[in-house]
């Protein structure tokens, strides 16, 4: 496990070195610079500006000083709030990203894995019809439709719940989560579903309830153990996915998160920030999917002898 371990850590390790490359160059192909959008600044200003930020160098050499700072870990400045560092800016939002991802995936885990192990046991019954059918409404509909939806029913028309801010009144984190973990609550509602029906028609299964184990036993004890293994691959991209769909949820609910940071950031051209954020993103979603990778290999051991 320990050198599985260490050969994806390793593979990981030019991917992001490629996301940073590819990041930084396709900044510098769109037009405009951090500094276009501000009135009334004079060229020297501008001149000057240019040169505190390094902007007034080759990209190549903009490039090699970039990339020498982050190997010791530093992201650099931000152009559009001076005095913080790119960092600064992502310590202050990743806690609100993180609970909003983390609401996000337990309510995912909770309602796609009830439904899909409940659609299994209950096959062909409108058990299984009426779960699946959601889910299936749950996969078509993107988070941008979703989130002023569910605002309108339930913060507008029905005034059940507060439609912006992140901790301000009670109730407020209750809609952004379910906006952003409801699409994959579907996704692992349909996996849950594959894989509990491929494992309970296997021989082991038949053995045990012919030995006769409970039924809640088997169930929990042998199905669910090989039939969950499919959440536990999807785990990784789907946090990968929460991450990225935080940019869409937190600009919709006003919450103070990274992905605010980032959007501002683009509209701003804060090339630092950009850049930072789209690395520190990276690194997670390898991170997870690290993680995933791991999990499935102990659940599987026949898949852990093959790598």
């Amino acid at each position: 496990m320990l050198a599985i371990f260490l050969k994806r850590l390793f593979l990981a390790i030019p991917v992001i070195f490629a996301v940073a490359s590819i990041t930084f160059f396709l900044i510098k192909i769109a037009p405009g610079g951090p500094f276009d959008a501000d009135k009334a600044v004079s060229p020297q200003v501008l001149k000057n500006l240019n040169e505190a930020y390094n902007l007034d160098a080759s990209n190549w050499q903009q490039y090699i000083d970039y990339m020498s700072g982050l190997v010791v870990g530093d992201l650099g400045p931000s152009f559009r709030y001076p005095g913080r560092s790119v960092t600064e800016m992502i310590s202050t939002g990743l806690p609100v990203t993180f609970e909003l991802a983390f609401y996000a995936i337990l309510i995912a885990l909770l309602m796609g894995v009830f439904s899909g192990v409940t659609a299994a046991l209950k096959r062909n019954t409108y058990l299984d019809f009426i779960p699946m059918a959601i889910a299936m409404i749950g996969i078509c509909v993107p988070t941008f439709l979703m989130g002023p939806l569910l605002v309108l029913i339930f913060g507008i028309n029905l005034e059940l719940l507060p439609v912006s801010g992140w901790g301000q009144l009670p109730g407020d984190k209750i809609l952004p989560s379910i906006t952003l973990g409801f699409a994959y609550a579907a996704y692992i509602a349909r996996l849950s579903r594959g894989g509990m029906l491929e494992v309970l028609n296997q021989d082991f299964i038949r053995t045990a309830r012919a030995k006769g184990l409970n039924e809640r036993m088997v169930v929990i004890k042998h199905a669910m153990q090989g039939g969950l293994i499919p959440v536990v691959s999807f785990l990784g991209p789907a946090i990968a996915g929460l991450l990225a769909g935080s940019f869409v949820v937190e600009t919709i609910f006003q919450i103070p998160g990274l992905g605010r940071f980032y959007v501002e950031a683009a509209f701003n051209r804060d090339y630092t920030m950009i850049l930072g954020t789209t690395i520190f993103f990276s690194i997670m979603i390898v991170f997870f999917n690290l993680l995933s990778d791991l999990a499935s290999l102990w659940l599987n051991p026949r898949a852990r002898d093959s790598s």
